[in-house]
């Protein structure tokens, strides 16, 4: 059985995680401050901690520090009402693994805990090199996984955005990434790519470097870009040769979502601009 331990100075959100959970058949143990969750830290092995923010006695950023220091560190999602984009990414460069804003959505935070206590091979951890709302820095290690949650963390600093700008940003930002992880990195997770969010009053701009040594869009016959003409499909003839899952359509798609899309000369590094 997967243990969890519930961290929040809110007794009714305590009582109500703590039976949605066990109705999960997870074990559960629940702590009212900072001091009495680092306690039972010690105590007993956890598998998670979901973890408030701003408890009594200590709070939550003190306790992620010395959930770090556990011979065996158990994940931490972070559970709060605290949506500033500083108390969110200083969560991530304590290595928070997810990051959920309260009132909590019971189906997501089911999904959220399967998802943290999925077993899996521990990527390295996700470096913040600048964590300042207008200008956000990582190393993110080439593993989908890590991917995957700095694409959610992201798109949580664009909240004020229309919803069809976010959603366009989105999905150009989830889409290079990916490319990224996996074709620049190879999926190794000890190759990072480094990713810069920079937002202005009048545009939002994401520059992705990946550790590959680039490519040319006149070699790439398994992607869409690789082809000229209208005709979007024509590539797919080949990715089946190769035995490539589907898809190839990223960079295709991608220039269709934002205002500006430019590659370095290596074509390794790529940058893209939304105009607000």
């Amino acid at each position: 059985m997967k243990n969890i331990l519930v961290a929040d100075d809110d007794r009714i959100l305590r009582t109500f995680v703590s039976r949605l959970l066990k109705k999960q058949k997870y074990g559960v143990t629940t702590a009212a401050d900072g001091q009495a969750a680092v306690a039972l830290l010690k105590k007993k092995k956890f598998d998670l901690v979901l973890l408030d923010l701003w408890m009594p006695k200590m709070n939550g950023f003190e306790v992620l520090a010395l959930v770090r220091q556990q011979p065996r560190t158990p994940r931490v999602v972070v559970m709060t009402s605290d949506e500033t984009p500083e108390a969110m990414l200083r969560a991530v460069r304590e290595q928070a693994y997810r990051y959920i804003t309260k009132p909590v959505d019971p189906a997501t935070l089911v999904e959220v805990v399967e998802d943290a206590l999925e077993e899996r091979p521990e990527a390295p951890p996700i470096e913040v090199i600048s964590a300042k709302p207008t200008w956000v820095e990582l190393l993110v290690p080439c593993d989908l996984d890590c991917a995957r949650r700095i694409h959610l963390i992201l798109n949580q600093l664009e909240t004020d955005l229309p919803q069809e700008a976010r959603d366009r940003v989105g999905q150009a930002f989830r889409e290079l990434l990916t490319n990224a992880v996996e074709w620049g990195g190879k999926l190794d997770p000890n190759r990072k790519v480094r990713v810069s969010y920079v937002r202005t009053p009048k545009m939002l701009m994401y520059r992705i470097a990946d550790p590959g040594p680039g490519f040319k869009f006149e070699g790439l016959t398994h992607a869409a870009v690789g082809y000229e003409g209208d005709d979007p499909t024509a590539h797919m003839e080949e990715r089946e040769k190769k035995g490539l899952r589907p898809g190839g359509l990223g960079i295709f798609m991608t220039k269709e979502l934002v205002d500006d899309l430019v590659y370095n000369e290596k074509q390794n590094e790529v940058l893209f601009v939304k105009y607000l």
